[in-house]
């Protein structure tokens, strides 16, 4: 059984970039990604989700450095001084890796 290393890059933002983000994910090299509904409560207060502007999603990336670089430092050069998100880089082990 093949494993390899691979980098997860997460990003909690607003829902309200779901459908923004998505394009620009792929143009900087993301193979795909997953979203995720997410709640919780930091520097911007309670993000319960109960209304549409308070919701979070959850974007997980899995691919190698220099895509996850890539793709950060368009985000917070883009987004993030106008919406709330935290990014956050993982190493994982994949199964399958062709297919990241």
């Amino acid at each position: 059984m093949m494993i390899e290393q691979r980098k997860k890059l997460t990003v909690i933002t607003e829902a309200a970039l779901e459908s923004t983000l998505g394009p620009v994910l792929l143009e900087q090299g993301a193979s795909g990604y997953t979203v995720t509904n997410a709640r919780g409560h930091g520097s911007h207060g309670a993000r319960d989700g109960g209304w549409s502007s308070s919701s979070n999603i959850r974007i997980e990336i899995i691919c190698d450095y220099p895509v996850a670089q890539a793709i950060a430092e368009h985000l917070l050069e883009n987004y993030a001084k106008n919406y709330a998100m935290i990014l956050y880089l993982s190493n994982v082990d994949i199964f399958r890796p062709e297919r990241f």
